[in-house]
């Protein structure tokens, strides 16, 4: 299953003491929207999971801004690690 793919990305110590920080959120948003996609392959007319994943989607594209300009190494480290595509730019 998707859900466990990605668990060892993070050990169960840093989830402990940094829930909040930009590698997490973005993390626990990928898992997400990784479920929300097989969820929505199934249910092609599932419109509310459709606009829920585009607002995560939208979610975790901020916070990938916002690292890609506080810190250039762990904005490429992350993308490396989640195996997501790095943002366009302008």
């Amino acid at each position: 299953m998707v859900k466990n793919a990605f668990i060892s990305f993070f050990s169960q110590k840093e989830k402990e003491e940094n829930p909040g920080s930009v590698e997490f959120q973005v993390f626990f948003f990928t898992n997400k929207i990784r479920r929300l996609t097989s969820h929505l392959e199934l249910h092609k007319k599932d419109y509310l999971s459709q606009r829920g994943l585009r607002k995560i989607l939208g979610k975790r594209q901020r916070l990938l801004a916002y690292l890609s300009k506080k810190n250039r190494v762990r904005y490429k480290e992350l993308i490396g690690e989640l195996n997501i595509r790095e943002r366009k730019t302008r």
